[in-house]
């Protein structure tokens, strides 16, 4: 393990060393310089401070496992997350790294029986996971104790903030002991989460990443709308299209890795698959042959592609759109690296513009639409390199070898264009031939960038259409000039908003209920 060498002198142990081999880990990220040594040889409560998508879930899992005394028998430790999706993403990265530990890491969120979170949690947890709303539930019923608490972590605390969980956040603790130890991780730390911590932190320290350029202007950014079963064929089209293909395909989950690599394979590419069940020596192989150019293509996760080096890539390929859009930065630094201009496309299906225009928003930068390469524009470009490819051989010479049965086949073929033509369908035929590209379906995409959201309030309630604009401004902060076409019914009322911002009011308003229905929500599509 002498490759990570720098995670052993943060003081991690062997065991800790041997889970991270296994899942791909080379060297720490900056959070995780920061973090670990602070945790595992410091007392104070920290404040961690770093961009989503930089390891931060390993910064504090790993020494918190390192530290986890069992033999207490009680809950040690718990995390907050301020979604269900980040709370099962964290659970499940937790237990990979407490292989061998024979800890008990549970999630829990709303949305999964209760039932059996009850049972989880009676037969004994060292660790939960949860979001705020289902833990308090679980408080409430006296399932949940959390008077012996080692840990306190809040992660993504300033989105906990934006989606309203202050209270809950506050009400959760005032169920935990004094002396337990307390970690907030978060992209920007707002002052009213700062306001917790002096209220409920002892002596803390600050641990701050600077924070990353989000984007690279050699870095072209363009984007294909395809259907999801189109999007094998149009990765094969974009490959054959280059003339020196080099490049990273990135996708969500490691199946997704496995199939598009096996169907790369049986199409005649040379690709292999990184994800986090793969050996570390096969890794290191994979790497070695790719770094060596021995192949050109390489699909991966975004957690198995952490840590690879290679400064000439062509391409980077999102099959998958990433959740984050500080994920999408990570996965397309990696082009555009030493001088070269390099190329990176994302593969969007009709219900994933509003994640791209998210990602958009943030690299500050126009992700341009292109069309996928038409069949006969990539036979076209296949002729003209073998064309170029001949002209190079005449002109490099070191035909000899040759010469032989270039005299045998002339020998019997007086007609000089009948046999080049033949020569031509022996070699190429198999390459030329239009038959080995499927249709791909034409996708329509909704560009109008709007959202059309219902609001359970209406005149009965007293709401004018300036009284709903104040609501929605003051709870999600979004810019009154954001709210166009308030229209105010007797029982309800509806606005149109841009999407990035309908995200953000839809998930504001989530936890507050008119009924069994959020107060704000997308409306359906009128007839």
């Amino acid at each position: 393990m002498e490759n990570l060498k720098e995670f052993k002198e943060l003081g991690l142990t062997s065991k800790t060393l041997e889970a991270l081999a296994k899942k791909g880990f080379e060297k720490p990220s900056p959070i995780q310089a920061l973090t670990i040594p602070a945790l595992l040889t410091g007392d104070k409560d920290i404040i961690g401070q770093a961009q989503t998508g930089t390891g931060k879930t390993a910064a504090f899992s790993l020494p918190i496992l390192e530290k986890i005394d069992k033999s207490t028998g009680n809950l040690q430790a718990i995390v907050l997350a301020p979604t269900r999706e980040l709370a099962v993403q964290v659970a499940e990265e937790m237990n990979s790294f407490a292989v061998g530990r024979k800890l008990r890491i549970v999630p829990i969120y709303g949305g999964q029986s209760l039932e059996l979170q009850k049972k989880q949690i009676r037969k004994g947890v060292d660790i939960i996971v949860g979001t705020p709303g289902r833990v308090i539930d679980l408080i409430n019923r006296q399932i949940l104790k959390l008077g012996s608490l080692e840990y306190f972590i809040l992660d993504e605390a300033d989105e906990m903030l934006n989606m309203g969980f202050l209270d809950d956040i506050k009400e959760i603790l005032s169920h935990t002991n004094d002396d337990k130890r307390m970690l907030f991780f978060s992209a920007t730390m707002p002052k009213e989460i700062m306001e917790v911590a002096k209220t409920y932190m002892k002596d803390h320290e600050v641990l701050a990443v600077k924070k990353r350029e989000l984007t690279t202007d050699l870095t072209d950014q363009i984007y294909f709308e395809v259907k999801e079963r189109d999007k094998f064929e149009a990765l094969c089209r974009i490959i054959d299209i280059e003339p020196d293909f080099y490049g990273i395909v990135f996708c969500r989950t490691k199946n997704d890795v496995n199939e598009v690599v096996g169907k790369l394979n049986d199409r005649g590419y040379d690709a292999e698959g990184l994800h986090g069940d793969i050996s570390q020596n096969h890794r290191e192989v994979t790497l070695r042959r790719f770094k060596n150019k021995n192949i050109n293509l390489l699909v991966a996760t975004d957690v198995a592609a952490r840590g690879i080096d290679v400064n000439d890539l062509s391409h980077v390929i999102n099959y998958a759109i990433p959740q984050e859009p500080e994920s999408y930065v990570h996965r397309i630094g990696r082009t555009g690296r030493a001088g070269k201009e390099g190329t990176a496309i994302t593969f969007i299906t009709p219900f994933e513009y509003r994640k791209l225009l998210q990602i958009q928003k943030i690299v500050k930068k126009e992700i341009r639409k292109e069309s996928v390469p038409g069949v006969k524009d990539i036979i076209l470009a296949k002729k003209n390199r073998i064309l170029d490819s001949i002209s190079k051989n005449l002109e490099a010479g070191e035909l000899d070898s040759f010469y032989d049965m270039a005299r045998e086949l002339i020998a019997q073929e007086e007609n000089p264009i009948e046999l080049l033509a033949a020569v031509l369908k022996s070699s190429y035929e198999d390459v030329l031939e239009e038959s080995n590209y499927s249709d791909i379906e034409d996708v329509k995409v909704d560009k109008s960038g709007k959202a059309r959201l219902f609001i359970a309030l209406g005149k009965k309630d007293k709401m004018t259409a300036k009284k709903i604009v104040d609501l929605v401004v003051k709870k999600s902060k979004v810019k009154a000039s954001a709210i166009k076409g308030v229209e105010v019914y007797e029982n309800f009322s509806f606005m149109t908003v841009p999407f990035v911002e309908a995200e953000t009011i839809v998930e504001t308003f989530k936890k507050e209920r008119r009924g069994r229905k959020p107060l704000i929500e997308k409306a359906k599509n009128r007839k």
